[in-house]
């Protein structure tokens, strides 16, 4: 058996490329999964380079590489620690300074995210995770 080794895979036309990390990630941009509850713990990412807890129910995303374009999906999923089953997520965009939008935007730096249960209230979620497609 053969071994090649590379340090980026560059397809014919010169205009997508990966690195062997990016292969052995998948193919999400970016994903995260953590605990929101006590002290917030990240228990694993790629292309993210932390969450920050923001307050009750409420976690900034940060980025390591900034989004290229506005062609992305974000899908969240989480449930409330306290009942598991009576919470939902509701993700938040929002860019450099903060102010929100609707859809990812070029040079994307953070998500917000919020976690709600079903009475409308902010609540911490023990599982969390977040993935970005494009």
């Amino acid at each position: 058996m053969s071994t090649l080794k590379v340090g980026t895979i560059q397809d014919t036309s010169a205009g997508n490329s990966s690195t062997p990390a990016q292969i052995n990630s998948g193919r999400a941009k970016a994903w995260v999964k953590w605990n929101g509850t006590g002290t917030l713990a990240v228990n694993a990412s790629f292309n993210v380079s932390g969450v920050t807890d923001i307050g009750t129910g409420y976690y900034k995303i940060n980025f390591d590489n900034d989004f290229a374009d506005t062609s992305y999906t974000a899908l969240f999923q989480g449930d409330t620690a306290v009942t598991p089953g009576t919470g939902h997520a509701l993700p938040f965009i929002a860019d450099y300074d903060g102010s929100s939008g609707d859809t990812m935007a070029t040079g994307y730096t953070s998500v917000i995210w919020h976690q709600w249960n079903n009475g409308g209230t902010r609540v911490d979620s023990a599982e969390s995770s977040g993935v970005f497609f494009r």
